[in-house]
């Protein structure tokens, strides 16, 4: 049997993991003894790179906002205690007169079908469903008064 060259092999691997430690707790040591590294200077130029200059940016913004063509961001609206009576057609109808509206949805019980009396209100803009929170927050909706709010996620 060569049990010898096994116990031989693993003496050699347990000095090597030990040179390995000293060698690591040496390179810690040395960089400690170092100290902290030179600070880097950097000019504000070489920080901003090729931003354009306040006029020039002053300059986009009013062309963006006289040419209207700036991306509108949707917004969905929580809507709670709706009447069992108010349908999808009749809440979106109720919301559109604040702006374009995308989706109007009354959440249904699984299983009987009914509405479990809330529902949501997805506005085309931010500025519409502020409109719309404002206006319809404790109105009056098919004879009960509604809770309008920004919708949050779960």
């Amino acid at each position: 049997m060569s049990r010898g060259n096994y116990s031989l092999g693993k003496r050699q691997r347990e000095q090597d993991k030990q040179k390995k430690k000293k060698d690591k707790r040496r390179r810690r040591m040395d960089k400690r003894d170092e100290g902290p590294s030179e600070i880097e200077f950097v000019s504000a130029e070489e920080m901003t790179g090729a931003l354009p200059s306040i006029d020039e940016a002053m300059k986009n913004l009013q062309k963006r906002a006289q040419g209207g063509a700036t991306a509108t961001v949707p917004c969905k609206l929580f809507i709670g205690s709706i009447s069992r009576t108010t349908t999808d057609q009749s809440l979106r109808a109720a919301f559109e007169e604040f702006g374009p509206v995308q989706e109007a949805v009354i959440v249904l019980d699984r299983d009987t079908g009914a509405s479990r009396g809330f529902g949501f209100v997805t506005m085309a803009s931010r500025k519409d469903a502020a409109k719309a929170v404002d206006a319809m927050n404790g109105a009056d909706l098919d004879g009960r008064d509604i809770v309008v709010d920004v919708a949050t996620e779960r």
